[in-house]
This record gives structure tokens, sequence and C-alpha cells, in this order.
């Protein structure tokens, strides 16, 4: 297979919350010529938790099902989930397995950290954002204060795409882009926050060295993996900003993301700093901006409501009043980690396809009342929506989209977004070329149009007025 590119191969890895995909993908063209996936288990109970030696062995297990490709390739990335909170011994080892970014148990740590550091406002103009439970700050405030021996065991911290690129190159290193998720890299200064740090007793010595743009990790040095020694290893991203690079973003068009949480971005050349909290000003990889707004229940959130009815996914039925706001695992976008599912309006003659439209509603209104404070002021409000994602394949989750933004809508035939930006990042490298212009050139953004439909503003004012009031019951 490999002899059939036109030039250099490179590899992007997606390890994401679920599973981790590997794509051998030819530098120059874009042409997909291998690829890989293996799961991983994330923990149930009160958190949500993974062993870090998991990703890594997926890691191994996808880049086998390569074959011969990934053995000639020149270099690498990976995108990983943002947030994740992994702590290391001396040894390199786990101490415990990793506080994934959805886990809300740190939820009282982010309201007494925001509390302490001067309020949301001076959070998000320091940092860029206020931090929320999913923020690694928190994670670290939490665990020092419910498990003080594993904190006090803890000899590194990671996020989870550094933790697999220190293992592929044996070099502690971040980038900008997931570095600010975590709640102590400042986006005013560019660096680490010496004052946040000491405030929740983190020694900076423990944190990865920050990559520059374009700069890279180090080479591969692990033996038993089928990369060959001694291939570049770029520095790597968090998910969302690797999507960015994979769809060659450029400023002002948005990206409504629908996988097991929900995301809605865009590039960005003005730093954000929202004091609401609800965009996250977070860094993309090139050294601009990708303010971001996230919820915690999307996809599998409407899958579990379609269950609950015995219905089809698709199985959607227009008409009826009912409202549902389905925030089963607590939510991010607005900040609600207490909440529970909320249904109002009810009647005899609701439907059960009626009900399960209603869910998909509530899970697409929260991301989009969020886009206008992501898009800068001077953003096009008849730019395209870019739909990615699991969901993006749905007729119901596009239909939804187009009813309720009012916009036109792009969904790229380009599959595996992440591991293609993590790819388009590893190329870049390579060929000492942006990125985004790489993904360009490789024409991912390219897919299905559809028009805009006016904007259903009787269903937008139910949802409004349900989350508005049902306040008391979202905040028990």
């Amino acid at each position: 297979m490999a002899a059939q590119a036109a030039g250099p191969l490179v590899v992007g890895v997606d390890s994401s919350t679920q599973s981790t995909k590997a794509l051998v993908v030819d530098a120059v063209t874009g042409a997909v010529l291998a690829r890989g996936q293996a799961s991983h288990t994330v923990g149930g109970g009160a958190g949500k938790e993974s062993d870090p030696r998991q990703w890594w062995q997926a890691l191994g297990e996808a880049l086998d099902q390569c074959g011969d490709a990934v053995r000639q390739a020149s270099a690498v990335s990976v995108g990983g989930q943002q947030h994740g909170l992994v702590t290391l011994d001396a040894a390199g080892e786990p101490v415990r397995p990793a506080l994934l970014w959805n886990d809300v148990r740190p939820a009282p740590q982010s309201e007494r950290l925001i509390a302490e550091r001067g309020g949301a406002k001076a959070w998000a103009d320091r940092v860029g954002s206020v931090p929320g439970p999913a923020f690694t700050v928190a994670k670290w405030a939490w665990l020092r204060e419910h498990e003080p021996d594993a904190a006090a065991a803890t000899a590194a911290v990671r996020l989870p795409h550094d933790y697999l690129t220190e293992r592929l190159t044996g070099e502690a290193v971040t980038d900008r882009g997931d570095a600010s998720g975590t709640g102590w890299w400042a986006s005013s200064t560019g660096a680490y926050d010496a004052e946040i740090l000491a405030h929740v007793g983190l020694d900076p010595a423990l944190l990865p060295r920050v990559a520059l743009p374009g700069e890279a990790a180090g080479t591969v040095h692990a033996g038993h993996l089928p990369l060959p020694k001694g291939a570049l290893v770029a520095a790597g991203t968090g998910d969302n900003m690797a999507a960015a690079l994979g769809l060659g973003l450029r400023p002002g068009l948005p990206v409504l993301s629908l996988g097991t949480s929900g995301t809605v971005y865009a590039v960005s050349t003005h730093r954000p700093a929202d004091p609401s909290g609800t965009v996250a000003g977070f860094a993309d990889a090139r050294g601009d901006w990708l303010p971001l707004a996230c919820t915690l229940n999307c996809t599998l959130a409407v899958d579990r409501v379609a269950a609950l009815l015995g219905r089809d996914r698709e199985a959607v039925e227009a008409g009826g009043g009912v409202v549902m706001l389905p925030y089963l695992d607590g939510e991010r976008t607005p900040n609600l980690p207490n909440a529970s599912g909320l249904v109002h309006g009810l009647r005899h003659d609701t439907t059960a396809g009626q009900l399960l439209q209603a869910a998909y509603d509530g899970a697409v209104f929260t991301l989009l009342e969020a886009l206008d404070r992501v898009l800068d002021a001077d953003a096009a409000p008849d730019a395209p929506l870019l739909l990615i994602g699991g969901g993006a394949r749905g007729r119901a989750w596009r239909e939804t989209v187009r009813r309720l933004s009012g916009r036109p809508v792009v969904v790229p035939e380009a599959q595996e977004l992440v591991a293609l930006g993590a790819a388009a990042q590893a190329a870049g490298l390579l060929l000492e070329e942006d990125p985004a212009a790489v993904a360009r050139r490789w024409g991912t953004a390219r897919g299905a149009e559809y028009e805009a439909r006016p904007r259903d503003d009787a269903a937008w004012e139910r949802l409004s007025a349900t989350l508005a009031d049902g306040a008391s019951l979202l905040r028990p």
C-alpha cells in the first residue's frame, strides 16, 4: 500500500475517551493508506476514570492493525481527550487511574478555586477560561483533598496526550492547545502560572515542557511498537485542537461536533476571555485561539433516551410542545454539575417520537445558544456550520441543527478528523508547513451541503423558558 504514496507517510493518532484510532496518511495528498482502532474502558461509579496503560496498549494494537505502511512512517502525532489528570510516580507508572474530562466530582473544588482566586472574571482575564469541574486544576485540587497519599506520591502530572507522547519519545512535552485546558497555563502570558500552581500545591517541575507550534517533541524511541525508531514525533495536542487542524479551519468558520460530548468552536485571532464560563478560551495548536463551548450530554444521552423509549435513534416525530433537557450526567454548559434530565410539557397526546425529538432539541439547543459567544463580533452571521462527529451522519441530528440554527450546514466527507488533524500536524512538522494549510490541501472540509432553513423560534423559546424556569430543579 505504501508504494502507492505520492509523498512520505505520517501517522495521526486519536486517543479518545472510548478508543484509540491510528491512521497512516500520505503527507502530500492526504490519502489514508491504513487504519487501526482499539477500545478502552471507562470505570463506572461516581467518577469517570481510565488506566492510562490501556491507552498505550490500545495505541500498540491500533498501530499493529495498520500493517506494513506504519513501518515506513516518517513522523507521528497524538491528539488526545482534553483535561484528564494523569498522575505518575517516580518510575513513570500511574499512581491511580486518570480522572477524565467528564468526571464532575471536582465541582466543589472548582467553585472554591474560582472564589479563592478573585472570581470568574479574574480567571477569564488571566487564564482565558473559568475553570469548571472538567479542568485539570479542579481535578488536582480534588485529588489533594480526597486522596492526599496519591497526590503526595505523584512525581509527574500529564494530560492524556502528553502521557502517550512521553512514552513514544521519553520526553516530557505538551503543547499550548492542550495545556490551555488545564487551568494552570495562562493565555495572558503563554506560560504556566506560578501563583495558581502554588495555590493548588503543584510543583511546576512536575509538569511537561510546553512546545512551540511547529516544534518537535522528539523522536520515536519505544522499541516494541511498529513505528520506525527515530521517526519524528510532533508535540501533539488536544482532540478539539486536532479536529480544528484536521478541517484546516480559518477564523470565523463555526464547527459543531456531535460525539460523546458536544462542542461548538471556531478559530479566532483574538484571545478569548468569557467571564460567564460558557466559552473556554483555549489556545489552538498553531498560534491562534480556539474559543469553545462543550456539553457533557450529546449522542450518548439521546441514544439512552431512544433506548428507554424502545425506538431507533432516527425515529423522531415533529409536533407537540414537550421539552427535554437531557442532562443525564450533570452538565457543563450551562454549568450544572449536579443536574439530571428534565422533561416539561408532557401531555396525553405526546408521542414517543416527539419525546425523542425533544431530546435532540435539548442537546443541540445549548450548543447553539453558546455559538454567539464563541464567534467574533465580525464573523458572518450566515456562515455555514461544519457538522462533524458521529452524530453528523445521522439525519435526525442534522435536521435538528438546521431547524434550530437557521444556518446552512456542511457535513465534511472526511472521517476521523482528530486523527487526520494529528496527521496534518505530523506532516506540517515533516514538510515544514502550516498544518492547517496541509489539511486544506488535502480537502478535508469538503462534503455535502444543506441550505439554511428558517429557525424554529417557537421551539427555541420553549427551551429557553424551561431552562430558566427549571433552575431550582437543575441545581439540587
